[in-house]
């Protein structure tokens, strides 16, 4: 009896270890995929891309491959992962062997992601940090400085040093929730983060749509003007397209990750219409919250990556007390943002690590292998944050592929290849190669047992998708190298 004693309890710990967690609600599932998808590209890159794309013209586009191409994929993702119960090399691998490169591809996605989102998570940091204490000091940068040079100052090869600390601090938040585990860290943060993080949007959108001269700004926005089209349609579909990637957090084995970790009874139809529309309208509100502001102050709406920190800054400087109110919120939500989304990438490569552990009969030790994932990230950032967005050319033997920063390696990488290209071989295994294989788990926890969308999914992940994804991978490749 004592060494059956024992060899049960063996048996409980070994499971226990190789038991890498579940969501304990719908809710936090959904909480925790739109923290995934809810970041930096919502608030950030929508922003400065819907500039350069021509405003209307290019929200229309993303609208119409957010429906015909995000959903889809959203609905295959999160079902595979639920399907097979694994991260995506091992979901891949089980769905068709000759498409586990897929899986491996996606994989690294998420790793190139990580290697500069927590280097802009850090200058967040710094503008939250600022922001609270400006609430009782006029001596901080963000209250003191004016905002295109704050943004330059901290960007600036001087600053290397101040800017890793910001990442490290940024990253090793990021670490500790990951440590968590999937109920008790990430679910936990995400069910807080994401419905405050909706609240302060509101508010901002709020105060940004009541500015004088803020009308422009959501004429921009909203007046049908499609004269992008005319000049160059591929360009606006092949930015749209990809910034719908980053957006969604597709093909960047998050969600498939995150759908392993569902339950049996969650329905998935649901689950992937509300992911998809809940992003979507995040960034439609994340350009009212900044382009009225942008006009009303008399700033480019093409001014790249600094303008979600420049235009915001003029903002709240010009409004006296309240702006430091303003500020607060505005920088807190986004500082949400960025890190439920880096939390979701990180996570990720930590599933797939942790499947392939436990496939090989190891122990599946979150901490140490999320730890060795923030290792890997450090090293990435680190490189991004030495080369100030291109700005010192101690760097310039990094900028790969003819780009003209690290960070453009990373993009280029990432958004700009394998996310298209990956999510276009996934529609062709799902549409073309196994093209029932999700339709009885979709099924499965549907009401009534039917598949509801099925006809409007099989349509678009055989044809509208890969025509379109085909078009954003062409216009990627031609963005980046011309």
């Amino acid at each position: 009896m004592h060494i059956k004693a024992l060899v049960i309890h063996y048996m409980e710990v070994t499971m226990e270890d190789n038991n890498k967690g579940q969501f304990n609600s719908n809710f936090g599932f959904l909480m925790a995929s739109l923290g995934s998808a809810v970041g930096l590209g919502n608030l950030w890159s929508f922003p400065y891309k819907m500039g350069i794309g021509g405003g209307f013209a290019f929200l229309l586009i993303y609208i119409i491959l957010a429906i015909v191409v995000g959903y889809p994929l959203m609905l295959s993702e999160i079902t595979l992962g639920r399907k097979t119960q694994k991260a995506a090399i091992e979901a891949y691998k089980e769905a068709d062997h000759r498409f586990t490169f897929n899986g491996v591809l996606q994989t690294a996605v998420p790793w190139f992601l990580i290697a500069f989102y927590c280097t802009f998570g850090g200058y967040i940091t710094k503008y939250l940090v600022d922001s609270v204490i400006g609430l009782f000091s006029n001596t901080t940068d963000i209250e003191s400085m004016d905002p295109g040079a704050m943004f330059g100052a901290m960007i600036s090869p001087e600053q290397i040093g101040k800017g890793v600390m910001w990442m490290v601090l940024f990253l090793a938040l990021t670490t500790v929730i990951i440590f968590g585990g999937v109920s008790g860290g990430i679910e936990r943060f995400c069910k807080i983060a994401m419905p405050a993080l909706f609240f302060l949007l509101i508010i901002v959108v709020i105060r940004s749509c009541t500015l004088d001269g803020a009308g422009p700004g959501l004429k921009f926005l909203f007046s049908p003007d499609l004269t992008m089209w005319k000049k160059s349609f591929f360009d606006v579909v092949s930015l749209a397209g990809g910034q719908m990637f980053f957006s969604l957090s597709l093909s960047s084995g998050c969600i498939i990750a995150y759908g392993s970790y569902l339950g049996k009874k969650e329905n998935l139809e649901k689950d992937a219409a509300i992911i998809t529309a809940g992003d979507s309208l995040v960034a439609v509100l994340a350009g009212m919250a900044i382009f009225p502001a942008v006009f009303a102050f008399g700033l480019e709406p093409t001014a790249g990556p600094g303008l979600l920190f420049i235009s915001m800054t003029t903002v709240f400087q010009s409004m006296g007390f309240a702006g430091k109110i303003f500020q607060l919120m505005f920088w807190l939500l986004v500082f949400f943002a960025a890190l439920s989304s880096s939390i979701g990438m990180m996570e990720a490569g930590i599933s797939a690590i942790l499947d392939s552990r436990i496939k090989a009969g190891k122990s599946a030790n979150r901490v140490v292998v999320s730890s060795i994932m923030c290792g890997v990230a450090f090293i990435g950032n680190f490189l991004t944050v030495f080369d100030c967005l291109g700005g010192n050319p101690k760097m310039n033997w990094f900028h790969l592929f003819g780009q003209s920063s690290v960070l453009d390696v990373w993009d280029c990488l990432a958004e700009g290849i394998l996310m298209p290209l990956t999510g276009l071989i996934m529609a062709i295994l799902l549409g073309w190669v196994v093209p029932h294989y999700v339709d009885d788990e979709v099924a499965s926890s549907a009401p009534g047992g039917k598949f509801k969308t099925k006809g409007f999914y099989d349509f678009c992940i055989k044809w509208l998708g890969p025509i379109f994804m085909a078009m954003i991978v062409y216009g990627q490749i031609k963005s980046f190298w011309g």
